[in-house]
């Protein structure tokens, strides 16, 4: 019984031993990395709808074709997926998965926009909208491929236009709910 005993005794003091030691504050914690400015985040994404909406297409005809291109899967997709974790209840844990997708999103739709695709017809105006938002978005995370336009795609540059700024007013209207929920909250 005496060697139970003694046991009980110093058990909690072995678990004392066990437990990591109080950081001793020496010197001051270094500042925090710098983060994602949620405001400035809502309203350039705000800016960038409404120049999207402001665009006039020459032809509307081209609101009915549709041409076939592959959208890159995986780490580099240039859209939102329910996997990038951009719901409200993952926004409030941890939002570097969302924002890493909206960043490659982002850098992708900025390298088309000075791609082969809109050599006719810039949109500078769009171009600095994009180029704001990537200095203020905070997230990590390696670039992905910029986009590249076939020779024999020259025909359809009208079309491809079309569908791409189809595509980056689809994406930025959910980026632009990731931020105005974000930025209430933050």
């Amino acid at each position: 019984m005496a060697p139970l005993r003694l046991l009980c005794l110093c058990l909690p003091a072995l678990l004392l031993l066990l437990l990591p030691a109080p950081p001793v504050s020496a010197a001051p914690a270094p500042a925090p990395a710098p983060g994602t400015d949620w405001a400035a985040c809502k309203d350039l994404s705000r800016e960038l709808s409404r120049l999207l909406g402001t665009l006039k297409e020459p032809h509307s005809e081209l609101n009915r074709v549709q041409i076939a291109v592959e959208d890159p899967e995986g780490d580099c997709a240039t859209r939102i997926r329910c996997s990038d974790a951009c719901d409200p209840p993952t926004l409030d844990t941890n939002n570097t998965r969302c924002l890493r997708r909206i960043l490659q999103g982002l850098q992708h739709y900025r390298d088309l926009l000075g791609s082969e695709i809109f050599k006719d017809n810039r949109l500078p105006q769009l171009v600095a909208t994009l180029d704001q938002l990537l200095g203020v978005v905070q997230a990590p995370g390696r670039p992905c491929q910029a986009p590249t336009t076939p020779t024999w795609a020259e025909p359809l540059l009208p079309q491809l236009r079309h569908q791409a700024l189809e595509r980056l007013q689809s994406f930025t209207a959910v980026m632009s709910r990731v931020f105005t929920y974000s930025a209430r909250t933050h």
